[in-house]
């Protein structure tokens, strides 16, 4: 087995126009692509490095609890839901539960906000 240390030392003192030609020639020895490589390096590694963290797309807003103002929050769900009153005041009473599942960051926040001016406590998940 080739010397890590020394082949690490090697590899530092290599230029950029080296390294990108050595990554050239290492993609077609090899048959694949550098980005290829570098995503599967990590779990290769036996999990020691952290997987990259996707931005999250949707969000899913519960409710936590009416805030004693359960009229108010009800008339809200009703509004930001088209549910019924009878399944609108289940749904308050049943906190913590989804008022709105899968739905954009920016449709997350405004709900987040109707429903806290309601009285609501709501989190967005």
């Amino acid at each position: 087995m080739a010397d890590l240390n020394s082949l690490v030392e090697s590899l530092s003192a290599l230029t950029v126009m080296e390294a990108a030609e050595l990554s050239k020639l290492l993609e077609e020895k090899w048959g694949v692509s550098a980005a290829a490589a570098v995503a599967a390096a990590p779990a290769a590694g036996g999990g020691a490095a952290a997987p990259a963290v996707e931005e999250q797309t949707e969000f899913d807003v519960i409710l936590t609890g009416d805030g004693g103002k359960k009229i108010n929050v009800i008339k809200e769900v009703r509004a930001i839901t088209a549910l019924g009153l009878t399944e609108a005041k289940s749904l308050v009473e049943s906190a913590p539960k989804a008022v709105k599942e899968g739905v954009n960051k920016d449709e997350a926040a405004k709900i987040k906000a109707q429903l806290e001016a309601a009285g609501a406590t709501v989190e967005i998940k």
